[in-house]
């Protein structure tokens, strides 16, 4: 599927002119995730990018997992991740795996020892992290930095025959100790780990690091221009490095951006898997997650992620983007989409007195007022209803213009309405409200004997089919969640969730299926969730509010 990208960035800048240079006939990108969780919305950024500058260039891209740490992959993640990027809207050209190169890469590691730039270390963990000296300090050669490339061609090909335990030696490469890069002070490049991998069984029990597979796996591709987030900018003279010293014939430039940083928002998939594994979160796809899973059960649309991530454009500095933004992309798309629809999420009955028993007329009430081609349905309307509980008032507040004893309201789409009088419980709850209604204020029919000051929904209890809905607010607290100085789990909102029993009318949701959406009037939009929903049972996710305050 091709979708314009039109947005002008640095990136996009460089591209384009590498092509007007003749640097490059064709550009080729990727999207590398590692298969270790879902997607999330800062991943899509990264989907918007790179698949939309192929798309402009008519160049291509390549879906690559980065699974060489077998110990955190899975193929359930490799499943989601390609859902994902088809359901936002992209194909990929050609799908690869980092493990497909397991054979290569260690020839490539070979050839460094062959080098004498690479050799087998022996330190233990803290050893090498006490070697490597600090930002301010030079780091020490290990005691094996000086072993002898046929020793090394021996080690490491013992590493590979499973002859070590895990942790007893690594392969590094033989930089520079006292670079100012603390990446170039002989970083690891293969590690012993005996586990079965996703893909390559238990074929291997040594594994590339990532900043020695990245640059080999986008060498291998012909990746034309790697883009990645800016932590890794400091990294690209080792990317450099070992795209020289493997003998790459492809020569790929690495370029960095900011990444995405959202009000109320984790982008972390260690911290959103804590949420899984914990039970604060109902599964990766939770609605109150930022996963692309999530925000597709929660209900917000592929159009309205895409927008969001082009509006916000590519830069070199960090800032962090309002939570807010992204809901007024997806009301933007909505409006004009969603049919109109009335539920009532906390019910109170209305019964309309002089209204005749056992009658019910059908009035014809619009599918979508942003849309006229939606036309209009037929909608049940008879003596008892239900409305909401924040429709009625028995002593009412100061400029209070809804439904209290003696005031007249509209009934969206049908009659004027006059209260009566009030049923209660043995506690003293208003139970159920009586009124009485004006056969001549049928809404079409021209009255205008006299106005009301507020117009209030409905559904008719006769037909009307009970759902649940499910009302979310951020799952985090604090609008700077990577702030160290609070415990991760300590932002959680514990009223995140709020789970409502009420009624929807039946005409709008009688063939009403996973993931439709709806515009229910004065309540939000909202989607059939795809998890909970069952032949007895419809539950109904809010997407977002009617309302925000945010502007662009």
């Amino acid at each position: 599927m091709s979708i314009e990208n039109t947005t002008s960035n640095f990136i996009r800048n460089i591209v384009a002119e590498d092509l007007e240079t003749g640097k490059h006939k064709e550009i080729i990108t990727r999207f590398p995730p590692e298969p270790n969780g879902y997607l999330h919305v800062g991943h899509a950024k990264s989907i918007v990018l790179n698949f939309g500058l192929a798309n402009e260039f008519k160049g291509k891209t390549n879906l690559r997992f980065d699974d060489t740490n077998p110990v955190k992959e899975d193929t359930e993640y490799v499943e989601s991740i390609k859902e994902d990027v088809k359901w936002l809207g992209f194909d990929w050209d050609n799908l690869y795996f980092a493990s497909d190169y397991f054979d290569e890469m260690y020839t490539r590691a070979v050839l460094l020892i062959k080098k004498g730039k690479a050799y087998v270390c022996d330190l233990t963990a803290e050893q090498m992290k006490e070697y490597r000296g600090t930002l301010t300090e030079a780091g020490k050669e290990s005691p094996c930095r000086n072993r002898s490339v046929e020793e090394n061609l021996d080690l490491f090909e013992r590493m590979k025959n499973g002859e070590f335990k895990d942790g007893e030696k690594v392969l590094r490469a033989k930089i520079d100790m006292t670079s100012s890069n603390i990446n170039m002070r002989d970083p690891i490049i293969y590690r012993i780990a005996h586990a079965t991998h996703h893909n390559t069984g238990d074929k291997w029990c040594i594994y590339p690091m990532y900043d020695f597979a990245h640059p080999l796996e986008d060498a291998i591709e012909a990746i034309t221009h790697s883009i990645c987030t800016l932590e890794f900018e400091a990294h690209r003279p080792l990317y450099d490095w070992f795209v020289k010293e493997c003998e790459m014939e492809s020569i790929p430039r690495q370029i960095e951006f900011a990444r995405l940083n959202m009000t109320n928002t984790v982008m972390s998939k260690r911290k959103l898997k804590l949420l899984v594994d914990e039970g604060i979160a109902d599964g990766w796809d939770d609605p109150r997650m930022p996963t692309i899973a999530g925000l597709r059960r929660r209900g917000y649309t592929p159009e309205a992620i895409r927008n969001f991530c082009r509006e916000i454009g590519v830069a070199k500095g960090d800032s962090t983007v309002d939570s807010q933004m992204l809901d007024f992309f997806l009301r933007e798309d909505l409006q004009p989409k969603a049919l109109l629809a009335m539920a009532v999420l906390k019910p109170l009955k209305l019964v309309i007195t002089n209204y005749p028993e056992n009658e019910t007329e059908l009035l014809e009430i619009e599918n979508n007022a942003n849309n006229e081609e939606a036309g209009t349905r037929l909608v049940p309307f008879s003596r008892t209803l239900y409305i909401e509980q924040e429709d009625f008032m028995e002593e009412p507040i100061k400029k209070y213009f809804r439904l209290f004893p003696g005031n007249e309201v509209r009934l969206k789409g049908a009659y004027f309405v006059k209260c009566t009088d009030v049923i209660k419980d043995a506690s003293g709850n208003v139970i159920e409200v009586h009124c009485t209604y004006d056969p001549e204020t049928k809404s079409g029919s021209g009255f205008t004997g006299r106005k009301v000051k507020a117009t209030i929904h409905w559904v008719d209890a006769a037909t009307a089919v009970p759902a649940e809905f499910r009302l979310f607010e951020p799952l985090i607290l604090d609008d700077a969640p990577e702030n160290e100085g609070k415990h991760f789990l300590e932002q959680i909102n514990p009223h995140s969730l709020e789970v409502l029993q009420g009624y929807i009318e039946n005409v709008a949701f009688k063939d009403a299926k996973a993931r439709d959406k709806f515009q229910l009037v004065r309540n939000g939009f909202f989607t059939v969730d795809s998890k909970y929903t069952t032949h007895e049972k419809l539950v109904f996710n809010r997407i977002v509010p009617l309302k925000s305050s945010f502007k662009l």
